[in-house]
C-alpha cells in the first residue's frame, strides 16, 4: 500500500465513479481499477459495491476513507514542517462523537480552537453513540465523547456533563399542555423555574403519541426501561430510525418525541403551540464522559482540543445555551 493508491482510493470514493475518478486524476480507467483491486486485495475486503450507476463505498470503504485523508493530511503537513521553520502547536487529532451533541458544541470548539492553534487539524468521526465507543476501541479516534458510558476498558474516562431528557413536539390538539406541570410564580408574580421550562411526568408522557426511534437507540432503550419499571406501556404512534424523518413527523404535528438537552430547538420554543417539558418521575438523564486510551498520554495537540472542548461545554452551560449541568468538581461559583 502507498500513499498514490490511497489517493485514487479517495478519488473514485468521492466520484462515486471510476470513469469519472480517472478524468479527474488524468490516467487510464483500467489501471485506475487494477489499483482499487489491489488494494482490496492487500487489505483483504471488499471497499466498493459496483454497480451500472458507479460505485458505492461499503462499510469497509467508509472506514478507509476517514483513515486515509487523516494519514494524508498528516503526510502532507510531515513535507511541510520540513519545508518552514516551525510556529507554535501543529498536528491532527480525531475527535469521536455523537452526532447530536456535535451540531450544538462543534461549531464553537473548533472556531476557538483554530484562533488559538491554527496549524492544529481535526478529523471529526460523529455517529450514533454506540459507534463512538466502537470508534474509540478500535482506537479510530484519539479523543471520545461517551454517552451514559462512565467506564469503558482500555480507556481514561473523566465526567464532563449530564443533562435532562425532554419531552418535545408541537402540541396543536392541545392534549399536552394540560399535562405539563407550570413553572411556580414568586411573590413579584414572575415564574420561578429551571431554566424557564415545565415539567411533565414520565408516565403522562408515555400516554400521549411518541414518535420515537428504535430500540438499538439509546434514548429509547433508557425510555423503555423507564416504561418497563413503572410497569406501563408507550404510545408509539411512529417508529423511524431517520432523525430526518422523525423531526418532519413531530414538527407537523404527528406526536411527541424525547430528546437530550443538547438538541433542543431553541427557535421552537417561541411557538405557542410547541411543548418542551422536562421529562421527571423518574427523570431521565444523559451523561457524557471524555475518553482517551489509556496506554499512552495524552498528546499536546490531543490536549489542546480538550482544553477548548471543556471550555466551550462549561461557557454554554453557564450562558444556558446547553441544558446541561457540570460534574460537581467543576461547578463555577
Amino acid at each position: 500500500m502507498d500513499l498514490r493508491a490511497l489517493r485514487y482510493f479517495i478519488a473514485v470514493l468521492e466520484a462515486g465513479s471510476l470513469s469519472r475518478a480517472a478524468a479527474s486524476l488524468y490516467v487510464a480507467q483500467p489501471a485506475l481499477t487494477a489499483q482499487i483491486k489491489k488494494l482490496e486485495n492487500e487489505l483483504g475486503t471488499q471497499l466498493f459495491e459496483r454497480s451500472h450507476a458507479g460505485v458505492t463505498p461499503t462499510t469497509a470503504g467508509m472506514q478507509l476513507y476517514h483513515d486515509a485523508r487523516r494519514l494524508l493530511s498528516d503526510a502532507a503537513a510531515l513535507r511541510e514542517r520540513f519545508q518552514r521553520p516551525p510556529n507554535g502547536l501543529e498536528g491532527s487529532v480525531t475527535l469521536a462523537i455523537p452526532s447530536l451533541l456535535s451540531s450544538l458544541l462543534l461549531g464553537p470548539v473548533l472556531m476557538r480552537l483554530k484562533e488559538r492553534h491554527p496549524l492544529v487539524r481535526v478529523f471529526v468521526l460523529d455517529d450514533l453513540s454506540l459507534m463512538v465507543r466502537k470508534a474509540m476501541l478500535d482506537r479510530r479516534a484519539d479523543v471520545g465523547i461517551l454517552v451514559d458510558t462512565p467506564v469503558l476498558e482500555g480507556m481514561a474516562c473523566e465526567p464532563l456533563a449530564e443533562e435532562s431528557i425532554f419531552l418535545c413536539g408541537f402540541d396543536v390538539g392541545g392534549i399536552a399542555a394540560p399535562l405539563v406541570k407550570r413553572p411556580r410564580k414568586s411573590a413579584s408574580g414572575k415564574a420561578v423555574t429551571r431554566r424557564g421550562i415545565g415539567d411533565i411526568a414520565f408516565a403522562k408522557a408515555a400516554q400521549l403519541p411518541l414518535v420515537l426511534q428504535s430500540r438499538r437507540f439509546n434514548i429509547r432503550q433508557q425510555v423503555e426501561g423507564a416504561a418497563s419499571n413503572l410497569g406501563i406501556e408507550l404510545n408509539v404512534a411512529y417508529e423511524h430510525d431517520s432523525a430526518r424523518v422523525l423531526r418532519s413527523l413531530y414538527q407537523a404535528g404527528a406526536g411527541f418525541t424525547f430528546t437530550p438537552g443538547c438538541a433542543l430547538d431553541a427557535s421552537a420554543l417561541t411557538n405557542e403551540h410547541w411543548i418542551c417539558a422536562r421529562v421527571t418521575e423518574p427523570e431521565l438523564k444523559r451523561s457524557y464522559t471524555l475518553a482517551t486510551p489509556a496506554n499512552r498520554a495524552v498528546d499536546p495537540v490531543a490536549q489542546a482540543l480538550i482544553d477548548v472542548l471543556r471550555e466551550e461545554i462549561e461557557r454554554m452551560v453557564g450562558e444556558g445555551i446547553w441544558k446541561a449541568e457540570l460534574p460537581a468538581g467543576h461547578q463555577k461559583d
